[in-house]
């Protein structure tokens, strides 16, 4: 349900359309279908060029991903088997990538060829382009060793509970870093990268100890290692080897703990820590979180051999949450500050969410919200005064503010992200000292998230949707306000945006990117769907331009100031992932299929942009079961132009259509987009939803009577929401997974940031559960699929046990799945065949008979 659902949010979308010209993505998919068959029939032949490459991109390519003479790939059956099979079929995919501290070498987690699962650090050097294994996961861990409940926790609201052996790490200096694994701590000293950074590294274990230690970290000069044990904060001096308690000792049986993030700041806020150390290291701010407020929810962890009852501290929609107090601690003297950062106005402590806490210099900024979530204060402290903070700007909507974790210090200004302008997330600066505010980014898309600064040359770099919103770019732009120019002829007119930002990324792709510490360069992943995840080093070229001229009133007077030229261009390849013949797909290629994008209207004007993918061997005379894959809530956008899921391959090859549609409550559109869930969710999203199903019924290759829909999480609760509410007879089957069933199951921050409180919106509450159109209900329902994990400490599993018992007393069948031990994810190899094997069986029985 929550913002980041790794198991849902992966999307297999591709549209052929350049996004150079307007309303690219507008022609109907119906008219283009001709031109994919003659697409798929020498797709292998150019399957990795860019397929809207142009003279003019901003990334100069310097090789192709296909050797010259390519050779035709044989058709192989993609199984079952060979899907969730190791190696990964999407081949090898850097993650947690991370410049070291002199930017000599770039390091990353990389996964095992015969185990994906398993994670290794890797190092690339910068000056030779040589790359190796830096540590070996099983070195440190020989033994696979049993998580503590905390660290579960953490990995299972960090969406990488599946991963095993190295899953972070953090750079000390730029030969020493810190991994944890197995509970305990290593310090893991590696030659210089100037040696070739390749000789054995030297392995000193910080860490013994019968507790698990978790949320560790490098402080910012690389004096301490810093961890979570037992409820405490504890930190290891390697200057001389002592370890420090930083905080007072946990109280269990109070439901107290230090430095720690409550269970809806991990899940929902995307906050995963509750201490942050100051840049000098001289103060360490942390949290005190009290949970005896917090209802205890039973929730049955039911495994194969044996059932668990937790006692669950999970506050749900409209109930208390924990108490959270910050203090602040010098450690040159031990002192330590209570931070008083609640608002009489916010109401009670149980109604206050600390949301984010970043040293700012020697200033710590605190950024806070009342239970509503309408208003978001800011603030900022320095020593000595600290309980006389300065107001930063305060963000209000008429609906809701999202957060943001971009805080950047430059210079004697703060760079942030705010959708306070034109409700578009865009960038602002300020003061430290003053609450007013300048506008860095304007325009009717969003930006992502600030990347990093070049504060040589005041450019800030972030990641955003400028071009279109099916694609994430990197993009440059100087720090100066909105009030300058880039049209000087135009100056006496009207009031410029300010200058436009610079794409540096290829389009017609979507990208992360991981900037150098100095902002001279990147390395970033691409893909499409012609093209999986490939991981590059690329530099950025910075020029001027023509100046810019400040505005003041009607009046130009302002000295000019120089505009801003920026490229750039692959240095090598740190994982080309080139598909050739040594490639896991390779033997799949000839069969690829490739999304097609459209729009459709919704009923306020808005634009929904929508997917569809149809198998290998389509031909538009003929009519084919459809699948609708849907997720559907906020935070999360499905339709995006990069590698799809190789699930959706082998649906297509399977004889199904699959289809996807971002429906209003969608992320990255900005807040008119995301809006009109407000208090009512389960209802325009559904009726934006089958408002693509009668547009699949009105195309000539689409059986109306075999249309089946499916979804996890809130696409569970999405898929069972559009049953209820389509005319009888729109689906032939749908199936569900981990769904919501009624919204003051949920918890307090996500439930309430889009519905209220069911105390203040009962009626709200009562059109958005699934019990309230299963009871108006006249017809016949689809064939149904319920599944759930049993264990799930998220979308608890009451929410389907319930529906069970609703659906029995109503004698409407329904057939179920369960998974013994497993959390709000399906987890591992076996168990993601299992279930992609029981929706296809349920799919083929109800679709193709």
């Amino acid at each position: 349900i929550s913002p980041h659902p790794s198991s849902v949010i992966s999307s297999a979308e591709y549209g052929w359309a350049c996004q150079q010209q307007p309303g690219a993505d507008r022609v109907n998919a119906h008219v283009r279908f001709p031109l994919m068959r003659v697409f798929i029939a020498s797709f292998v032949f150019a399957f990795a060029l860019p397929v809207c490459a142009q003279a003019t991109d901003p990334v100069t390519s310097q090789q192709d991903n296909m050797p010259s003479e390519t050779p035709v790939a044989a058709t192989s059956e993609l199984t079952l088997d060979r899907l969730f099979a190791s190696p990964s079929l999407s081949g090898p995919s850097p993650t947690g990538v991370k410049y070291a501290p002199d930017a000599k070498r770039v390091t990353f987690l990389k996964s095992r060829p015969g185990d994906s699962s398993r994670y290794d650090l890797w190092q690339f050097l910068v000056e030779t382009g040589e790359q190796s294994m830096l540590v070996d996961s099983t070195l440190l861990e020989p033994e696979e060793v049993e998580l503590s409940e905390e660290e579960k926790a953490l990995r299972e609201r960090k969406r990488i509970a599946g991963r095993k052996g190295i899953v972070s790490y953090d750079w000390a200096d730029p030969t020493s870093l810190l991994v944890p694994i197995g509970g305990d701590l290593f310090l893991v000293e590696v030659p210089a990268a100037a040696s070739g950074g390749t000789k054995k590294p030297k392995v000193t274990q910080l860490t013994d100890t019968d507790a698990f230690e978790y949320d560790a970290r490098m402080s910012p000069r690389g004096t301490y290692v810093s961890f979570v044990r037992d409820g405490a904060v504890f930190a290891h001096d390697l200057r001389n080897g002592e370890e420090r308690q930083l905080t007072p000792d946990a109280e269990p049986d109070k439901a107290i703990a230090y430095g720690v993030a409550e269970f809806v700041a991990q899940e929902e806020m995307d906050r995963y820590t509750g201490y942050w150390w100051s840049g000098d290291e001289r103060y360490v701010a942390y949290t005190r979180v009290n949970e005896s407020t917090v209802d205890i929810i039973e929730r049955f962890d039911i495994q194969a051999d044996k059932t668990t009852v937790i006692d669950q501290r999970y506050p749900r929609a409209g109930r208390p949450n924990a108490i959270v107090d910050l203090f602040v601690r010098d450690m040159e003297t031990g002192d330590v500050t209570r931070i008083d950062w609640r608002m009489e106005d916010f109401g009670e402590a149980t109604d206050q969410y600390l949301t984010r806490v970043n040293w700012v210099g020697e200033k710590l900024t605190y950024q806070f919200m009342g239970r509503d979530q309408s208003v978001k204060r800011w603030r900022a402290a320095a020593a000595g005064n600290w309980n006389a903070p300065v107001d930063l700007p305060v963000e209000r909507s008429n609906t809701w503010v999202n957060l943001s974790n971009d805080v950047v210090p430059v210079n004697d200004e703060i760079l942030y992200t705010s959708e306070s302008v034109n409700g578009h997330r865009h960038i602002m600066s300020v003061s430290p000292d003053t609450d007013g505010g300048k506008v860095i980014t304007a325009g009717d898309w969003s930006v992502a998230a600030i990347e990093g600064v070049d504060r040589t040359r005041n450019i800030v770099f972030f990641s955003g949707f400028m071009d279109t919103p099916l694609e994430r770019h990197l993009y440059a732009q100087r720090i100066v306000p909105a009030s300058y120019d880039a049209c000087p002829e135009c100056r006496n007119y009207v009031p410029g945006d300010g200058p436009a930002p610079i794409r540096l990324t290829e389009a017609g792709k979507s990208w992360s990117v991981s900037l150098a510490p100095d902002g001279t360069g990147f390395v970033g992943t691409s893909s499409s769907p012609t093209v999986p995840p490939q991981t590059g080093l690329y530099r950025i070229n910075i020029g001027e331009a023509e100046p810019l001229y400040q505005r003041t009133g009607d009046e130009a007077d302002g000295e000019p100031l120089p505009a801003l030229e920026a490229s750039a261009e692959r240095v090598t390849w740190i994982e080309e992932n080139r598909l050739d013949e040594s490639h896991p797909y390779f033997e799949y290629l000839q069969d690829h299929t490739v999304p097609e994008y459209g729009t459709l209207e919704a009923s306020d004007g808005q634009t929904l942009h929508y997917s569809i993918q149809t198998p290998p061997d389509f031909d538009p005379a003929n009519t084919y079961p459809v699948i609708i894959e849907v997720y559907g809530g906020p935070h999360v956008q499905r339709v995006t132009r990069d590698w799809e899921r190789m699930s959706d391959q082998f649906l297509t090859r399977q004889g199904y259509i699959v289809f996807r549609l971002d429906n209003r409550g969608s992320y990255n559109r900005g807040n008119r987009f995301e809006a009109p869930i407000h208090r009512k969710m389960g209802s325009v999203e559904v009726e934006d939803q089958l408002k693509g199903v009668e547009w699949l019924k009105s195309q000539p290759f689409v059986d109306a009577d075999r249309i089946a829909i499916q979804g996890w999480s809130y696409g569970g609760y999405m898929a069972l929401m559009t049953i209820l509410q389509a005319p009888e007879g729109t689906f032939a089957a749908a199936a569900s997974g981990a769904p919501v069933t009624d919204w003051a199951l949920y918890d307090t921050f996500y439930t309430e940031r889009y519905m209220g409180t069911p105390q203040d919106n009962p009626e709200g509450y009562e059109t958005s559960s699934v019990f309230h159109h299963l009871e108006k209900l006249e017809g016949e329902l689809p064939p149904l699929l319920l599944m759930h994990g049993m264990a799930d400490d998220n979308v608890t599993f009451d929410n389907s046990t319930r529906l069970m018992a609703a659906l029995q007393e109503r004698s409407i069948p329904f057939e179920l799945m369960t998974y013994p031990g497993q959390r709000h994810g399906i987890r591992g190899e076996a168990l993601a065949k299992h279930l992609m094997k029981t929706r296809l069986a349920f799919l083929n029985r109800n679709l193709k008979q």
